[in-house]
């Protein structure tokens, strides 16, 4: 099962809708940078900004990169305009997440580029739901709480991460066969970025006094699974899935159990009910950011910078000894 929004529409149903609303793409290699690229470079368009990073770490001076999603833009919201998909069909290759944003999946589908990468047949996606991780199987499921889905939030782990790196760095080889030995080499230095990142998190979250984390929405599963955690989210994989109140009534229980002190909020949706969750119990609320986009409330101006201010976050509310 993808994870859904409540108002979607297809890839072509969104050009025809949008048309007279045309949005402009966001260039993640430089604001001045026209769309198309310079001549010679192969020309990607990422879906969002964890594919863009991925495509401009990879790509360096041979790839223009533009990305679908706004800096700012919740990124399941995103419904392709008419220019965007033109723009699409003009690019030499598209890196997207299947599963995360139906409109850009059905462009996607429905356009005629050569090379199209999904990240998502990179790696293993898992089924997850509100709870993922250590003791959340003993938990029982309220009737009406979203049960889970396949789970498209594979960036959060740096070790899925790179497996998808690495099929990118591929398809770039194939796609640009005359940069080939730079997209390698890129590649195996981005690899070894998340190897040392995947350290930093399995030594970080060794010793904690609870294994236990509370989110807004459930995008944190692998990044819980990959070190013995368990998250707790207040919604499911859908950020605009409400709780029921069963749903909270656990959570404020569980806290107490489970010595919880923090309710983590994101950065792209409103932080309301974290806010309304965490002052019925008697917690603190934090920052734990999906990276589904750079803004200026990030914690950090990339990826990698952003990851490592959400492991002390996770490291403050479970008590890192």
């Amino acid at each position: 099962m993808n994870v859904r929004r409540r108002h979607l529409i297809s890839g072509s149903a969104a050009a025809a809708t949008t048309a007279l609303a045309l949005g402009t793409l966001s260039a993640c290699t430089s604001a001045g940078a026209a769309a198309g690229g310079g001549k010679g470079t192969y020309d990607v368009v990422a879906s969002f900004y964890p594919m863009a990073f991925l495509a401009e770490r990879i790509g360096g001076d041979h790839v223009h990169v533009t990305s679908l999603t706004q800096p700012g833009q919740e990124p399941h919201d995103l419904e392709i305009s008419a220019r965007q998909t033109a723009r699409l069909e003009e690019s030499d290759a598209v890196l997207y997440l299947k599963g995360l944003q139906p409109s850009v999946d059905g462009a996607v589908a429905q356009s005629g580029i050569k090379t199209k990468i999904d990240a998502a047949s990179l790696t293993t996606l898992e089924e997850h739901g509100n709870e993922v991780g250590g003791h959340a199987a003993a938990h029982d499921t309220h009737p009406g709480e979203e049960n889970g889905g396949k789970d498209p939030h594979v960036w959060l782990d740096p070790v899925r991460y790179a497996q998808v790196a690495q099929g990118v760095g591929k398809a770039f080889e194939k796609g640009d066969p005359a940069h080939a030995a730079d997209y390698r080499k890129n590649t195996a230095a981005l690899v070894k970025e998340l190897d040392a990142l995947n350290t930093r998190y399995e030594t970080g979250l060794r010793n904690t006094r609870s294994k236990v984390f509370i989110t807004t929405h459930a995008a944190f599963g692998y990044l819980a699974e990959r070190y013995g955690l368990t998250e707790e989210a207040i919604k499911g994989l859908d950020p605009e899935s409400e709780p029921s109140a069963a749903r909270v009534r656990d959570l404020e229980r569980m806290t107490k159990a489970d010595g919880v002190t923090t309710v983590f909020y994101e950065t792209l949706v409103s932080d309301r009910t974290a806010r309304t969750v965490a002052g019925d119990a008697g917690l603190r609320t934090d920052v734990l950011d999906p990276i589904e986009g750079i803004t200026a409330k990030s914690r950090g101006t990339d990826y990698l910078q952003v990851m490592d201010s959400n492991l002390q976050a996770l490291r403050k509310a479970l008590g890192a000894k």
